[in-house]
């Protein structure tokens, strides 16, 4: 009697010993499963949902308002020669674009960016909105000026543009209706029509050649058989 009672206690162990081993491998099995399903049902859920972000959050602090935006463009209006002005603020950028008169120079257009320039400063203050801090960044601000609205291509053409990034010091001045290397400009633009317009090559004129003669011998050959 005495054996057979430990040959049962020993079995019952060992089948629960097989039990707990089986539900831990289930356990562990489950687990990823449950993740990788939980990621798919979530992905599913969310399909369609815009992910939104603040790549300048607490930074530009104080913000600029649509009003802000009118007072500029009526102060910039109000200068001499300045036909059209449009204000756009994109993302970090305030631009202001300044439409003279048709008879601006260069020189003239440089010097009418420098006051639309202070005409922003006026309503904006240059060390508040247009300069970074080490915590902070700020507004980046570009003048546009130019000349001709529609026929850019002329040689009387002028745009320049007034640059004050919220990194910088000062503001720079750059003419970019005249290239810095007026030869390699051209270069491209001859590039660029050629591409458009490309020149025959020998082959071509070989082709078209060979084709004409062979025409002019088939005439030859069709009028000696017409001939009696």
């Amino acid at each position: 009697m005495t054996q057979r009672k430990r040959t049962n206690r020993t079995v019952k162990r060992k089948t629960n010993k097989a039990n707990i081993v089986l539900i831990v491998g289930l356990i562990i099995i489950a687990i990823p499963l449950l993740i990788v399903g939980w990621v798919i049902i979530s992905a599913t859920l969310d399909t369609g949902t815009p992910i939104l972000g603040d790549r300048y959050e607490n930074d530009l602090d104080p913000a600029i308002t649509k009003s802000d935006i009118t007072n500029i463009e009526n102060s910039v209006k109000g200068l001499s020669g300045v036909e059209k002005v449009n204000v756009e603020l994109a993302t970090a950028t305030l631009r202001v674009y300044v439409d003279v008169e048709d008879g601006y120079t260069a020189d003239m257009a440089t010097s009418k960016a420098s006051e639309a320039f202070n005409s922003v400063l006026g309503v904006l203050d240059l060390g508040t909105y247009f300069s970074q801090t080490e915590t902070k960044k700020m507004y980046d601000l570009e003048i546009h000026v130019f000349n001709l609205d529609k026929n850019r291509d002329s040689d009387d053409f002028v745009y320049v543009i007034m640059t004050k990034t919220s990194g910088m010091e000062t503001a720079s001045t750059q003419l970019v209706s005249e290239p810095i290397d007026p030869e390699l400009a051209q270069q491209l633009r001859d590039d660029v029509e050629s591409r458009k317009n490309p020149s025959p090559t020998p082959e071509d004129d070989e082709d078209m050649t060979v084709g004409v003669d062979e025409t002019e011998e088939v005439d030859e050959e069709t009028e000696e058989d017409v001939t009696p």
